[in-house]
């Protein structure tokens, strides 16, 4: 773990950090909060930083990171729990409405750690609960996806899909391209140039580098 807090220290600056808020406030806002209805409970696995935690508004919010460090970015309110995304027995099964996840299962050491994460999402999702994750696409980015030292599953976003499938999800929307591979590429920076982005879709089939997979867990 402090070797986790380590490289993350050395790779975001707080510069770094300031930019990728801004951009996270915007994708939160313009976005991702469509998927979050009022009043949900909202768990984020591997929350990093805490960008989504922060911006996206929910009754109940849940941080899970190896990173001791995560806490700390946390905003009041918000619950950290210090351990593996595929070991959630500190949550209760159904208990939770969206399970989110960005630019994480790249981290993970295989498939079958990336099964049990997925297959303990489903356990805490409440029916029709959804679990939405942002991806970088090897498929768009086949050089730059190795360019992380803790980069070490590869997926594309059909691979992904059958993942979720695989698990017992219902995949319900897969977009192939979203914004670009990283905050540090071409991706506007200003927030409002950042709004321009999402509502021009056509520009995603240029710059578009990470996937979008938003899954349910069956009602039945």
């Amino acid at each position: 773990m402090d070797d986790l807090a380590a490289l993350y220290r050395a790779r975001f600056s707080e510069a770094d950090r300031a930019r990728k808020d801004a951009i996270w406030k915007v994708l939160c806002e313009n976005f991702f909060q469509r998927y979050v209805p009022p009043g949900s409970t909202v768990l984020d696995l591997a929350s990093g930083y805490g960008e989504f935690v922060r911006h996206i508004r929910a009754d109940r919010k849940i941080a899970i990171d190896l990173n001791p460090e995560a806490r700390e970015f946390l905003p009041d309110g918000a619950e950290f729990h210090l351990r593996s995304a595929d070991d959630l027995s500190c949550l209760e099964t159904g208990s939770v409405d969206v399970c989110f996840s960005s630019n994480f299962f790249e981290h993970l050491p295989s498939k079958t750690v990336l099964d049990r994460v997925l297959t303990e999402a489903l356990r805490v999702l409440k029916p029709g609960g959804l679990y939405v994750a942002m991806q970088p696409n090897l498929r768009y980015a086949p050089g730059e996806y190795w360019d992380y030292y803790d980069h070490v599953l590869p997926l594309t976003h059909l691979s992904c899909r059958e993942a979720y499938a695989k698990a017992g999800y219902e995949v319900c929307e897969l977009i192939d391209r979203f914004i670009p591979f990283s905050t540090a590429s071409r991706l506007p920076q200003h927030p409002l140039l950042v709004r321009l982005y999402l509502a021009c879709r056509p520009v995603w089939r240029v710059l578009g580098r990470q996937f979008v997979i938003v899954a349910r867990k069956p009602r039945r």
